[in-house]
Protein backbone atom coordinates (compact mmCIF):
# COMPACT_ATOMS: atom_id res chain seq x y z
CA UNK A 1 0.00 0.00 0.00
CA UNK A 2 3.02 2.70 0.73
CA UNK A 3 4.75 1.74 -1.88
CA UNK A 4 1.51 2.19 -4.41
CA UNK A 5 1.60 5.44 -2.29
CA UNK A 6 4.97 6.80 -3.06
CA UNK A 7 4.67 5.75 -7.01
CA UNK A 8 1.21 8.24 -6.31
CA UNK A 9 3.10 10.88 -4.93
CA UNK A 10 5.98 11.08 -7.15
CA UNK A 11 4.36 9.80 -10.19
CA UNK A 12 5.41 13.13 -11.83
CA UNK A 13 9.36 13.92 -10.18
CA UNK A 14 12.23 13.69 -13.09
CA UNK A 15 15.40 12.34 -11.93
CA UNK A 16 18.04 15.37 -12.17
CA UNK A 17 19.95 15.53 -15.19
CA UNK A 18 23.35 14.57 -15.40
CA UNK A 19 25.82 17.73 -14.71
CA UNK A 20 28.30 18.28 -17.38
CA UNK A 21 31.20 20.38 -16.46
CA UNK A 22 33.17 22.20 -18.88
CA UNK A 23 36.81 20.85 -19.11
CA UNK A 24 38.01 23.71 -16.75
CA UNK A 25 35.73 22.33 -14.19
CA UNK A 26 36.99 19.53 -14.51
CA UNK A 27 40.38 20.28 -13.93
CA UNK A 28 39.46 21.98 -11.06
CA UNK A 29 37.67 19.35 -9.15
CA UNK A 30 40.86 17.13 -9.93
CA UNK A 31 43.04 19.76 -8.31
CA UNK A 32 41.06 19.93 -5.48
CA UNK A 33 40.97 16.14 -4.47
CA UNK A 34 44.73 15.79 -6.08
CA UNK A 35 46.62 19.12 -4.67
CA UNK A 36 48.22 17.14 -1.76
CA UNK A 37 49.29 14.54 -4.00
CA UNK A 38 51.06 17.24 -5.78
CA UNK A 39 52.62 18.99 -3.41
CA UNK A 40 54.28 15.78 -2.03
CA UNK A 41 55.35 14.66 -5.43
CA UNK A 42 56.86 18.19 -6.22
CA UNK A 43 58.80 18.43 -3.29
CA UNK A 44 60.05 14.04 -4.03
CA UNK A 45 61.32 15.67 -6.98
CA UNK A 46 63.18 18.60 -5.94
CA UNK A 47 64.58 16.21 -2.89
CA UNK A 48 66.04 13.91 -5.53
CA UNK A 49 67.59 16.99 -7.82
CA UNK A 50 69.29 17.93 -5.38
CA UNK A 51 71.13 14.35 -4.22
CA UNK A 52 71.48 14.03 -8.36
CA UNK A 53 73.00 17.40 -8.38
CA UNK A 54 75.25 17.32 -5.18
CA UNK A 55 75.68 13.95 -4.77
CA UNK A 56 76.25 12.12 -7.94
CA UNK A 57 77.09 15.61 -10.29
CA UNK A 58 74.11 14.82 -12.34
CA UNK A 59 73.93 18.30 -14.67
CA UNK A 60 77.51 19.60 -13.60
CA UNK A 61 80.10 19.88 -15.35
CA UNK A 62 82.91 17.59 -13.97
CA UNK A 63 86.45 19.12 -14.13
CA UNK A 64 88.98 16.48 -15.74
CA UNK A 65 92.32 18.22 -13.66
CA UNK A 66 92.24 19.47 -10.42
CA UNK A 67 94.70 22.08 -8.98
CA UNK A 68 95.66 22.75 -5.38
CA UNK A 69 96.52 26.66 -4.75
CA UNK A 70 97.88 27.23 -1.66
CA UNK A 71 98.99 30.53 -0.55
CA UNK A 72 98.56 33.40 2.02
CA UNK A 73 95.83 35.48 0.08
CA UNK A 74 92.71 34.20 -2.21
CA UNK A 75 93.19 35.00 -6.10
CA UNK A 76 91.16 37.33 -7.38
CA UNK A 77 88.26 35.33 -9.83
CA UNK A 78 89.78 37.09 -12.76
CA UNK A 79 92.79 35.23 -12.36
CA UNK A 80 91.29 31.82 -11.69
CA UNK A 81 89.03 32.09 -14.61
CA UNK A 82 91.87 32.90 -16.44
CA UNK A 83 94.12 30.26 -15.31
CA UNK A 84 91.76 27.13 -15.41
CA UNK A 85 91.00 28.34 -19.56
CA UNK A 86 94.31 28.39 -20.54
CA UNK A 87 95.40 24.96 -18.49
CA UNK A 88 92.25 23.53 -20.22
CA UNK A 89 93.79 24.64 -23.56
CA UNK A 90 96.43 22.32 -22.59
CA UNK A 91 94.89 19.17 -21.44
CA UNK A 92 92.27 16.93 -22.98
CA UNK A 93 88.80 15.82 -22.12
CA UNK A 94 89.23 13.12 -19.56
CA UNK A 95 86.08 12.10 -18.32
CA UNK A 96 84.67 11.73 -21.71
CA UNK A 97 82.00 14.89 -20.80
CA UNK A 98 83.08 16.61 -23.97
CA UNK A 99 84.63 19.56 -22.66
CA UNK A 100 87.89 19.93 -21.06
CA UNK A 101 87.18 21.57 -17.52
CA UNK A 102 90.01 22.40 -15.17
CA UNK A 103 89.06 23.32 -11.29
CA UNK A 104 91.46 25.20 -9.25
CA UNK A 105 90.96 25.04 -5.34
CA UNK A 106 92.05 27.55 -3.37
CA UNK A 107 93.57 27.47 0.40
CA UNK A 108 94.69 30.11 2.03
CA UNK A 109 96.28 28.82 5.08
CA UNK A 110 98.12 31.87 6.69
CA UNK A 111 97.41 32.33 10.15
CA UNK A 112 96.22 35.89 11.82
CA UNK A 113 93.54 36.44 14.31
CA UNK A 114 89.65 36.63 14.44
CA UNK A 115 87.63 35.95 11.04
CA UNK A 116 91.08 35.58 9.41
CA UNK A 117 92.58 32.85 11.95
CA UNK A 118 89.07 30.70 11.47
CA UNK A 119 89.33 30.61 7.85
CA UNK A 120 92.92 29.81 7.88
CA UNK A 121 91.71 26.57 10.22
CA UNK A 122 88.42 26.19 7.85
CA UNK A 123 90.66 26.35 4.81
CA UNK A 124 93.41 23.90 6.01
CA UNK A 125 90.45 21.15 7.15
CA UNK A 126 89.47 21.55 3.55
CA UNK A 127 93.04 21.29 2.61
CA UNK A 128 93.21 17.87 4.01
CA UNK A 129 90.15 16.63 2.78
CA UNK A 130 91.50 17.65 -0.58
CA UNK A 131 94.63 15.68 0.00
CA UNK A 132 92.69 12.71 1.56
CA UNK A 133 90.34 12.01 -1.08
CA UNK A 134 92.92 12.86 -3.78
CA UNK A 135 91.04 15.55 -5.36
CA UNK A 136 93.86 18.12 -6.42
CA UNK A 137 97.06 16.34 -8.98
CA UNK A 138 98.26 19.68 -9.11
CA UNK A 139 99.71 22.24 -7.20
CA UNK A 140 100.15 25.67 -7.03
CA UNK A 141 102.44 27.01 -4.00
CA UNK A 142 103.56 30.09 -2.44
CA UNK A 143 105.83 28.19 -0.11
CA UNK A 144 106.70 24.99 -1.05
CA UNK A 145 109.53 23.78 1.36
CA UNK A 146 106.64 24.70 4.24
CA UNK A 147 104.06 22.81 2.14
CA UNK A 148 106.16 19.29 1.84
CA UNK A 149 107.97 19.86 5.17
CA UNK A 150 104.28 19.92 6.52
CA UNK A 151 102.10 16.91 4.42
CA UNK A 152 104.97 15.55 2.55
CA UNK A 153 102.63 14.59 -0.43
CA UNK A 154 104.27 15.99 -3.37
CA UNK A 155 106.38 14.17 -6.06
CA UNK A 156 110.07 14.98 -7.28
CA UNK A 157 110.40 15.98 -10.64
CA UNK A 158 112.25 12.82 -11.76
CA UNK A 159 108.70 11.13 -10.85
CA UNK A 160 110.27 9.05 -8.19
CA UNK A 161 109.00 9.17 -4.43
CA UNK A 162 110.58 11.07 -1.75
CA UNK A 163 111.28 9.00 1.26
CA UNK A 164 109.83 9.46 4.76
CA UNK A 165 113.30 11.27 6.02
CA UNK A 166 114.13 13.38 2.80
CA UNK A 167 114.32 16.59 3.05
CA UNK A 168 115.42 18.09 -0.47
CA UNK A 169 112.17 19.34 -1.13
CA UNK A 170 113.85 21.92 -3.95
CA UNK A 171 113.34 18.38 -6.26
CA UNK A 172 109.86 18.65 -5.67
CA UNK A 173 108.72 22.05 -7.52
CA UNK A 174 109.17 24.41 -10.43
CA UNK A 175 109.45 27.93 -10.22
CA UNK A 176 106.58 29.52 -12.06
CA UNK A 177 108.77 31.57 -14.09
CA UNK A 178 111.23 28.82 -14.65
CA UNK A 179 108.30 27.04 -16.91
CA UNK A 180 107.74 28.49 -20.62
CA UNK A 181 104.42 27.28 -21.19
CA UNK A 182 103.67 28.86 -17.37
CA UNK A 183 105.37 31.53 -18.24
CA UNK A 184 103.57 32.15 -21.42
CA UNK A 185 100.51 32.35 -20.37
CA UNK A 186 98.31 35.28 -21.65
CA UNK A 187 95.69 35.38 -18.06
CA UNK A 188 95.06 39.50 -18.53
CA UNK A 189 94.62 41.88 -15.97
CA UNK A 190 92.29 40.94 -12.86
CA UNK A 191 90.37 43.48 -10.86
CA UNK A 192 89.45 43.39 -7.06
CA UNK A 193 87.62 45.59 -4.75
CA UNK A 194 89.33 46.59 -2.11
CA UNK A 195 88.28 48.92 1.32
CA UNK A 196 85.35 50.18 -1.68
CA UNK A 197 88.03 51.29 -4.68
CA UNK A 198 88.68 48.94 -7.30
CA UNK A 199 92.32 47.69 -7.80
CA UNK A 200 93.11 46.52 -11.22
CA UNK A 201 96.52 44.91 -11.83
CA UNK A 202 98.65 41.52 -14.24
CA UNK A 203 97.21 38.14 -13.02
CA UNK A 204 101.08 37.21 -14.76
CA UNK A 205 101.89 39.15 -11.46
CA UNK A 206 100.53 37.61 -9.26
CA UNK A 207 101.59 33.78 -10.61
CA UNK A 208 105.17 34.83 -10.89
CA UNK A 209 106.14 34.07 -7.59
CA UNK A 210 104.61 30.85 -7.25
CA UNK A 211 105.75 27.50 -7.83
CA UNK A 212 104.27 24.39 -9.45
CA UNK A 213 104.53 20.53 -8.18
CA UNK A 214 102.44 17.54 -8.73
CA UNK A 215 101.13 15.00 -6.29
CA UNK A 216 102.52 11.66 -5.15
CA UNK A 217 101.02 8.58 -4.04
CA UNK A 218 101.85 5.57 -2.23
CA UNK A 219 100.39 2.59 -1.50
CA UNK A 220 97.60 1.94 -3.54
CA UNK A 221 96.21 5.50 -3.89
CA UNK A 222 95.95 7.54 -7.31
CA UNK A 223 94.20 10.04 -8.59
CA UNK A 224 91.41 10.45 -11.41
CA UNK A 225 93.39 9.79 -14.58
CA UNK A 226 96.96 9.61 -13.71
CA UNK A 227 98.32 9.21 -17.51
CA UNK A 228 96.11 12.35 -18.41
CA UNK A 229 97.46 14.13 -15.72
CA UNK A 230 101.03 12.77 -16.59
CA UNK A 231 100.86 14.46 -19.77
CA UNK A 232 99.30 17.53 -18.90
CA UNK A 233 102.47 17.57 -16.32
CA UNK A 234 104.71 17.27 -19.24
CA UNK A 235 103.28 19.76 -21.62
CA UNK A 236 103.30 22.75 -18.30
CA UNK A 237 106.93 22.12 -17.76
CA UNK A 238 108.18 21.55 -20.80
CA UNK A 239 111.55 23.43 -21.48
CA UNK A 240 111.47 23.90 -17.51
CA UNK A 241 115.29 24.76 -15.33
CA UNK A 242 114.50 22.80 -12.49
Amino acid sequence: MASEYLKWKYRDVKPDEPVQYTAQEKRRNWFFYHKWHIVIGVVLVLCLGDVLWHVLGIGQVMPDYQVAYVGAAMLPDDTVAALEDAIAGLGQDCNGDGRVAVKLNQYVTAGGSGDAAEYAAASTVMLMGDLSENDSYFFLLEDPDRFQREYGVLRRLDGTLPTEDDEDYENCYIAWDDCPALAGLDLGDYTVTTLGKEVTGHSRELLSGLYVARRGFWMDETSKYPEQCGELWDALTEGALS
